[in-house]
């Protein structure tokens, strides 16, 4: 028997101001992309049983594009005859009861099958129960919805848990509405045959646990998230539990670290041949306020400019001898040129106070760390 599954795809998700040549964000498009790929994955695999363990839209009330690009997949995938078994995760449900959640959408499809009204459900099939347990907005309840879940475990069939949550502090996200699966009910996954598990955006095996895994994001939604390795499971339920992972192709992201006492020379020791249409991250380190005027992010986004994006972080050291005194009582321009006068020679002083006015003034005008 072979189950794909799949997780937070978070249809919808936008991010930077650029569009493709289609008009729509390219980020949302990268979305939609890595949806078709694990669609078209499917659609060759041919696996007995389809589980998506939560997040399919990044937002309880998605955009209409979203929503229209998600029936009409799931119409192709319903045609497949293949039964889809899918739980709501903490960003597709809704805070409050008068707002019917997005999921409702696949009522009326003949082969899906959703979980999505806080609380557990069973979908029983000839050879297998899929204990679909969706996130719920009071975690208070996971202790009887256990028991329900514990009462409804048919050894005679194999039995799959489905659950949106983390598995042990390690698996937080950091994300209003998350919550962490009781430790001292994890003897329950000992009675499953594998328990599919969303939220955590890594593909991950619990430790502990053989049987127990996340299948992660199929893309990126935060630049924390540094992970390449996108995709989907493969678990085959036969005498014994065989878990693949089959990764897909996303847009790449690369983190490179410089220090500003040899920002050229590092800055140009970075192959920029896989670069192209990448998200590049610039970490710029020891850096002191003299040094971060004389770097400038355009110069590092020109450097990197077939590069899709050019986030720039800079760390600074810690100098003890600066001190302030009562920082509100002038501008941060006003305090930064009075630092410069105390610090530089005069002619350095003349020409990083002329360098400063000038980001000072574009600063008023428009400022943005992301480039």
């Amino acid at each position: 028997m072979k189950i794909v599954h799949f997780s937070d795809t978070h249809l919808g998700f936008n991010d930077l101001d650029i569009v493709n040549e289609s008009g729509i964000n390219q980020r949302e498009a990268d979305f939609y992309k890595a949806f078709d790929d694990i669609v078209q994955m499917i659609t060759e695999i041919k696996p007995d049983y389809i589980v998506h363990t939560g997040d399919l839209f990044h937002r309880s009330s998605p955009s209409n594009r979203a929503i229209s690009y998600a029936l009409n997949k799931f119409s192709y995938l319903d045609n497949l005859g293949i039964p889809i078994i899918m739980i709501a995760g903490n960003h597709s449900t809704p805070r409050t009861i008068t707002s019917k959640p997005i999921l409702s959408i696949f009522d009326n499809f003949k082969n899906i099958y959703c979980a999505y009204s806080c609380k557990y459900e069973a979908f029983e099939f000839e050879d297998i129960i899929f204990h679909a347990l969706p996130h719920l907005n009071d975690e208070n309840l996971i202790y009887e919805e256990i028991e329900r879940i514990e009462k409804s475990i048919n050894s005679s069939k194999k039995n799959v848990l489905m659950m949106h949550c983390s598995v042990g502090a390690t698996y937080l996200m950091s994300e209003f509405g998350e919550f962490v699966y009781p430790k001292e009910k994890e003897y329950i996954f000992n009675k499953m045959d594998y328990v599919a598990l969303g939220h955590w955006h890594g593909f991950s095996n619990v430790s502990n646990h053989n049987n127990v895994f996340y299948s992660g994001s199929s893309e990126r939604t935060s630049l924390n998230d540094k992970r390449n390795n996108k995709g989907f499971i493969l678990a085959t339920l036969d005498e014994e539990l065989k878990v693949e992972f089959f990764k897909i192709d996303i847009r790449a992201f690369y983190s490179f670290e410089i220090n500003a006492n040899n920002f050229e020379e590092d800055l140009h020791k970075i192959d920029k041949s896989n670069l192209y249409k990448a998200i590049v991250e610039i970490i710029i380190k020891e850096l002191t306020a003299l040094k971060s005027i004389d770097i400038s992010n355009l110069q590092i986004k020109e450097y990197f400019n077939e590069s899709l994006q050019v986030v720039v972080k800079r760390e600074f050291i810690k100098e003890e001898s600066f001190k302030v005194d009562d920082i509100q009582a002038i501008s941060l321009k006003e305090y930064f040129t009075e630092f410069l006068e105390e610090y530089c020679q005069k002619d350095e002083y003349e020409r990083l106070k002329s360098k400063s006015d000038e980001l000072f003034a574009k600063y008023e005008e428009n400022y943005n760390d992301i480039i």
